[in-house]
């Protein structure tokens, strides 16, 4: 799948990856111009793996999130100023300033839901991957889930029902525990569970399982574009995408250590702590990316920078819009609930 690849579609790829960061990277000043007071969590590291599984899904393929939802949200195309304005608690919000930045959602791009409760978009998907059978259209329901969801008691139970009947369901783990600091030192609390490979728990369903370096855009594609099929034709299947905990959201309050990312260190060598220096040379799937682009002469840094600045730009009006955007009248709390 990847060497079919047009650079059209590589350079789409990582303007996908841009948007996630650089939305991420100004909810932080929002947060910290009191903007909005909300607890939040970032997808900062992790863009590679929403970008690639994107690309390969149908529109009519349904999707389930966690907390970390921003980057699954937007990589499916969500109008990055609605987005703003639902954290924000905006009457132009994806759901009308009700859902906030933990359960944010975008229905009409085929997301079933967005759940706070760690394990509990897997239930939904799996239950939404039912649905996609019962139909027989071939489409297929994405659960998104961090290593921690595999504690859960409906973890196992849900894809031992995704096996036993043979549902069209991709159970996509973002395993990002390496270099959590764990709530000893300030922070969450990092995933304890006495299996050492994560795989070893769908396989003993049958569900096939694989894991892929989550920082490597190309290798998830590739791996994606397999699962899928076999979801589409066979059931369920389950990947492990690895990646290391980005420094920014290991405190309980994300912060931006280097500030925002200066994309020109993708080429260019410049001081940073040595605690961050791993990070910049190995660790971000997006400077790894450009690195990889630039090797193949897929892309120049005038390309690059170019693509950059389109993002940027766009991401500063869609904040804008979204501070600007009304709050909901008081008179509409009551709508919408059943009773």
């Amino acid at each position: 799948m990847a060497g079919q690849l047009e650079v059209s579609q590589k350079l789409a790829l990582l303007e996908r990856m841009l948007v996630v960061r650089r939305f991420e990277e100004n909810l932080v000043e929002l947060w910290q111009a009191e903007a909005f007071r909300a607890h939040y969590h970032l997808y900062i590291g992790q863009e590679a793996t929403a970008a690639a599984i994107i690309e390969v899904l149908r529109p009519d393929d349904k999707l389930a999130s966690t907390h970390r939802n921003h980057g699954h949200v937007l990589a499916r195309g969500a109008d990055p100023a609605a987005a703003f304005a639902e954290i924000l608690g905006r009457e132009s919000g994806l759901n009308r300033g009700r859902a906030g930045t933990l359960h944010m959602s975008d229905p009409e791009r085929g997301f079933l839901h967005t759940s706070a409760l760690v394990g509990g978009c897997i239930g939904l998907a799996t239950g939404g991957a039912y649905a996609m059978k019962r139909a027989g259209q071939g489409a297929i329901c994405v659960a998104f889930f961090g290593d921690a969801s595999l504690e859960e008691g409906v973890s196992f139970e849900a894809m031992n029902i995704a096996a036993l009947w043979s549902l069209p369901v991709l159970f996509i783990c973002e395993n990002n525990g390496a270099g959590a600091i764990g709530s000893k030192a300030g922070g969450f609390p990092a995933s304890e569970i006495a299996a050492k490979d994560l795989k070893s728990i769908p396989a003993v369903l049958d569900i096939p399982t694989k894991a892929v370096d989550g920082r490597d855009v190309m290798a998830v594609l590739n791996s994606v574009s397999e699962a899928v099929v076999h979801c589409r034709e066979k059931g369920p299947y389950f990947i492990e995408a690895v990646t290391r905990r980005w420094a920014g959201s290991s405190p309980l309050w994300p912060e931006l250590p280097l500030g925002r990312t200066d994309i020109t260190m993708a080429w260019e060598h410049r001081h940073v702590p040595d605690e961050h220096v791993d990070w910049i040379e190995n660790q971000d799937p997006i400077l790894l990316f450009v690195r990889q682009l630039m090797a193949t002469g897929e892309a120049n840094r005038n390309e690059i920078l170019a693509t950059d600045g389109a993002v940027n730009d766009r991401l500063n009006r869609a904040r804008q819009l979204a501070l600007d955007s009304a709050v909901p009248e008081p008179e509409g709390a009551l709508s919408g609930i059943f009773a």
